[in-house]
């Protein structure tokens, strides 16, 4: 059955039961490595075009998984066998927490878009530990997304990135902080100069991985490249934009909970790209994240000066195929304009 044919019965049902639903299938195929090799080999677009060697890591395509989908870390190998060049897991806590009340996540099937109020619903740090110690994609780097816990007070929070840093160093390639999730009650405050940098500077003196911070689209544009500045400057090596936005009225009927992330995300994704490329292209590695939907839209975003991309709500409207459609669309569109590696593409238009 192809995906064109299920997600019209997986859209019957509530999107979280929907999602629910696809980690246990993931789950079983990771359970099968004969199968999941065989799936890994059909979706996979090997082109030498294509890789990148970033820190040290060789990552063979600029397509990642971005986090929220795979929040304990637990079916992280049959993720990568969907073709992802790198993945990111979590957004993980110190301890485990629930999340907010249900329903909590949200379906415009017409926008492709989804509305989600989770809330850093996990397992916690020592469970992802403990899942990623037994089982971890093999050739394909790993990142974790990492948040407070809702119970800690923001001016303690520092104290759970530190946790975090500490407790996960050996289970991963690098590090996200998050810092711009809306459903997490005054985690957006740390988007502020001296609580990122503070946060940025305790991971570097805990551990080698290289550290991201992940800002929201709901900044004003000087403020997230002022953020985005201070983070490099306090030593992070990336910056990752965006998380979802709170900007309801892009959305008729939303409700004024969650944040809203795909289709309608695609712009202010883009902007917020361009405007902290021109201050940080060539500084640090970007990552870019919201609305990338095609192979076009993909290509664009590189050429306006990110390194790698991340998708998540896309590949819930288009399917699991679209990694591999993403990356053939890339070679099609580099061998066009006679680019032989991303480097020749990347901040091209800047």
């Amino acid at each position: 059955m192809s995906y064109s044919q299920l997600r019209p019965l997986l859209f019957r049902l509530p999107p979280e039961t929907a999602h629910e639903l696809a980690l246990r299938a993931l789950g079983l195929l990771q359970g099968i490595p004969q199968l999941c090799r065989s799936v890994r080999q059909r979706l996979t677009v090997t082109d030498r075009r294509l890789r990148q060697e970033i820190w040290g890591l060789e990552f063979g395509n600029p397509v990642g998984m971005a986090a929220g989908f795979d929040k304990n870390g637990g079916v992280a190998t049959a993720i990568a066998a969907l073709g992802f060049g790198f993945v990111e897991v979590g957004t993980v806590t110190p301890r485990p927490q629930p999340g907010n009340p249900r329903p909590r996540v949200f379906r415009f099937a017409d926008q492709e878009t989804l509305q989600n109020a989770l809330g850093f619903n996990n397992s916690g740090m020592e469970a992802m530990r403990k899942r990623l110690k037994a089982r971890r994609p093999a050739g394909v780097p790993l990142g974790i997304n990492i948040g407070k816990n809702k119970v800690t007070p923001v001016e303690a929070a520092a104290e759970d990135y530190v946790a975090l840093f500490g407790g996960l160093a050996d289970s991963c390639d690098y590090f996200v902080v998050n810092v711009s999730s809306p459903n997490t009650p005054g985690l957006r405050s740390l988007q502020e100069v001296t609580s990122v940098q503070g946060i940025v500077r305790k991971g570097r003196e805990l551990s080698s991985r290289p550290i991201l911070v992940k800002l929201a689209p709901d900044l004003e544009d000087h403020e997230a490249v002022e953020l985005a500045c201070a983070a490099v400057d306090a030593g992070a090596a990336g910056i990752v934009l965006t998380n979802t936005t709170t900007d309801y009225s892009l959305v008729p009927g939303a409700a004024r909970v969650g944040g809203l992330s795909g289709r309608v995300l695609k712009n202010r994704s883009f902007e917020l790209l361009e405007r902290v490329a021109a201050e940080l292209f060539g500084r640090c590695l970007l990552v870019s994240v919201g609305g990338v939907d095609s192979a076009e839209e993909a290509y664009r975003r590189l050429r306006a000066g990110a390194s790698l991309l991340q998708i998540y709500t896309a590949l819930v409207f288009q399917g699991p195929a679209l990694v591999r459609d993403i990356n053939r669309g890339l070679v099609a569109l580099m061998a066009r304009e006679g680019a032989k590696s991303l480097e020749e593409v990347i901040g091209a238009d800047r």
